[in-house]
């Protein structure tokens, strides 16, 4: 089981890949938006491995979010989710291949959970 931080925007979205996520054996905490999100890293109540979190969120981009997160816990590994195909491709020129993952909506939770599963096995 590994501690999932989820940052997503998408009431209904978070709910359901919290859920998902849950199910397949993880704890998740999930936030609607980036400061919130950097919020429950700061209060360092538990360790997180990765951080799931949409690109466009409000009050803390996903990119910038990661970066703070990063810095807060190092070795923090991160996966995008994005409806954005041009977000997803400069992310990918941008961002460190082996740290750093990208899944475009929409996608099926299999392979949510399947690309979780293998960043955590990383």
């Amino acid at each position: 089981m590994a501690h999932i931080l989820l940052a997503e925007d998408d009431n209904s979205l978070r709910q359901f890949l919290a859920k998902a996520l849950a199910r397949a054996g993880h704890a998740v905490v999930d936030c609607a938006d980036g400061n919130d999100t950097m919020a429950e890293i700061m209060a360092k109540t538990r360790e997180f491995y990765l951080l799931l979190a949409d690109i466009v969120i409000p009050r803390l981009d996903g990119i910038e979010l990661a970066r703070r997160a990063g810095k807060e816990i190092p070795g923090l590994k991160v996966l995008f989710i994005t409806g954005f195909a041009a977000i997803a491709l400069y992310t990918k020129r941008t961002e460190p291949a082996n740290e750093t993952r990208i899944l475009s909506k929409p996608f099926h939770l299999k392979d949510l959970v399947g690309e979780v599963d293998k960043i955590l096995a990383a």
